[in-house]
Parts: C-alpha cells; structure tokens; sequence
C-alpha cells in the first residue's frame, strides 16, 4: 500500500502552527514506504523491534534519525547503541544502566526519554512517580546518558474525556520537572505523547513529539 502523502502534507500543516515535531512509525514497512516520506522531506523515523530497525539503519540513508519507540529489553541494547537517535521508552533504572554502558563502548552520549505509565491498561509500561524521581537522582552517575523528557501513551479509548486527562496529566509532571531537563540535557525538553488516533488531543495538552504510522502507511496486518 503506497504512503499516504496527502496526510503527510495534512499533518505537516497542523504541526506547522506549533512546537510539535513528527515521528513516522515505520515499524513493518518495507524501505521502498520509508524512503517515499524520506524524498517528502521526512527524516525522524520509529521503530519497534531492534532486528527491523537494525536492518532498516544499515540500508536507508545516513541522515534518518532513528527512534527506538517499543519496550527495549535490556540484552537489545547493544544492537542499537551505535547509531539510535532517541529512545523513548525508558522505564527503568536498569534499563538506563545498560543504555550508559553500552553508550561508552561506543564513545557516544545516547538521548533517551523517561516513560511514564499514564494509561489504566497494565499492558502498558513506564514509571510511577516515585520511580521517576529515583531515576532523576542517580541519572548523574550516568555520563553517557543524557534525559531529554517524558514519554506516555494513553488509554487505548473512546472515551476523549479520559485520554484528555491522562495527556494533562503528563504535561504537568512535564512541567515539573521541565527546568531539570533543560539543566541536565541542555536541550529544548521533549514531551513524547500522541499517535494516529489521539495525536490532535496530544498537541492541545503541550506535546512537543507525536509519533504517527497508520495514518501514513495505513494499517498494519
């Protein structure tokens, strides 16, 4: 199925208004999709599984800027480490940990987005907000790590009211702890919220990134 490019266009316009940047998800999608909105100007892309992305970063151009979007075990660091972009989905110390040691093998400072768990699904991951404020004491110790923000996904739901509040939410645990972040990465801080069927409430409650693949590249089998 051929990318979508007059939504493309559509969502460029919308985000042009505001402070907010596109990720395309591109995960299950063959290169040929990804280099259509690549030659549209697009180079921020996200996957979710390190052997795809791997793969897609050792033959698509140079200058994509990779996102590691899904739950990333511990052992997949190491896959990644040389040349991710941003991982968004750091939900533990531990995790953080591996991400600093491998960062060091590479001589690299890898950026990375703390998750927060906002939704009431336990499927989904992330932080409370007591294991944030233990990750935002020890992260000094980890030189090869640098915080750029929060990451959340919302309820999987109808109801707009609840996606709404758990957006809110988010956005003020964001705000305080904005001005660590900007300290700590030295960097515009980026709040990770929004996909395809919510991204527009996202951007009203203070997103900064959306991250978006069926509206682009259709629905996934």
């Amino acid at each position: 199925m051929p990318v979508n490019t007059i939504a493309f266009q559509n969502i460029l316009s919308e985000l042009a208004n505001t402070n907010t940047s596109l990720v395309a998800v591109s995960k299950t999608k063959p290169n040929e999709e990804l280099l259509e909105l690549y030659q549209l100007g697009q180079r921020d892309f996200g996957e979710n599984y390190v052997q795809e992305l791997v793969d897609k970063a050792g033959s698509l151009p140079k200058d994509i800027r990779w996102h590691f979007i899904g739950h990333l075990q511990s052992n997949k660091v190491k896959y990644i480490a040389p040349f991710v972009h941003l991982i968004h989905g750091v939900d533990s110390l531990k995790l953080l940990q591996e991400i600093n040691k491998q960062a060091i093998k590479n001589n690299r400072v890898i950026d990375c987005l703390l998750q927060i768990h906002i939704a009431e699904e336990e499927t989904k991951f992330g932080l409370d907000e007591t294991e944030l404020e233990q990750i935002i004491a020890q992260v000094d110790q980890l030189a090869n790590v640098r915080i750029g923000g929060l990451m959340g996904m919302a309820s999987f739901s109808d109801d707009q009211n609840k996606v709404y509040n758990e957006f809110n939410y988010l956005n003020s645990l964001f705000n305080q702890h904005k001005s660590w972040i900007l300290e700590h990465s030295g960097k515009e801080p980026i709040l990770s919220m929004g996909m395809s069927g919510d991204y527009q409430m996202a951007i009203s409650a203070g997103s900064t990134l959306v991250r978006i693949g069926s509206l682009l590249f259709g629905k996934r089998n």
